[in-house]
């Protein structure tokens, strides 16, 4: 199998798994295993797997790339981007109605506001800015694989997470997704949740800073803030 096809089967591997795992899989797996052990399981083979996924990307011969972003995009697109899919995932930790609660039914939906006023699914939004980003960035076949495996598993995902927490948590969630968008700004542009909500809040501000840096600074070549400090 060439390093290539190994990369072509560990991604889909990788995207196949989280599908059956969160899909049609679960509800039998945390009946036979309970929630914890099953969360354990879960988090064991999403390991697993983006561990072949990296392992296949690092045995590639170094190909050409169908396409190279011109250098604006480098230099600042691309850094703005991250950024504000930074912010994006660390405000997806707190308080995310769509994290796993087994009282998640007989308890309140928080208010709409912060990066759950922009998008009720932040964290994977935060994943699907990174892919598209990455696409435009560069054609490298690698790139193209990995990123494009990451873009369907969060954008169906999404789609997927909405009908199954309808399931899970009936009128609560469909109230939920009555008042937010799953397209960012969505909400906002029709009117159902002003503008001055969607500030993300300092500490996903903060954090969101932090992880940009840090990205930043262990990527494999100069970008970002690194860059720019030269």
């Amino acid at each position: 199998m060439s390093a290539l096809t190994q990369l072509i089967v560990a991604t889909a591997c990788f995207v196949g798994f989280h599908f059956l795992l969160s899909h049609p899989l679960r509800a039998p797996l945390v009946k036979r295993l309970g929630e914890t052990a099953f969360l354990g399981f879960y988090s064991l083979i999403a390991a697993g797997g983006l561990g072949w996924m990296i392992w296949a990307a690092r045995s590639m011969p170094s190909l050409r790339p169908y396409w190279v972003a011109p250098p604006w995009f480098f230099d600042w697109g691309a850094p703005i981007l991250m950024l504000v899919s930074m912010i994006l995932l660390a405000g997806s930790f707190l308080g995310n109605p769509a994290f796993p609660d087994p009282a998640a039914k007989s308890r309140p939906i928080r208010p709409v506001t912060g990066v759950f006023a922009i998008t009720r699914h932040p964290m994977n939004w935060a994943f699907m800015v990174w892919a598209v980003t990455h696409i435009a960035l560069s054609g490298g076949p690698a790139n193209l694989i990995i990123a494009s495996g990451i873009l369907v598993l969060t954008f169906f995902g999404s789609i997927g997470q909405d009908r199954k927490k309808e399931g899970l948590m009936g009128d609560a969630w469909r109230g939920w997704e009555a008042r937010t968008s799953f397209i960012p700004f969505g909400a906002i542009v029709d009117g159902r949740i002003p503008l001055r909500a969607a500030w993300p809040g300092v500490v996903p501000l903060v954090f969101g800073l932090l992880l940009w840096f840090g990205a930043s600074w262990l990527h494999a070549m100069p970008v970002g803030p690194v860059a720019w400090l030269g």
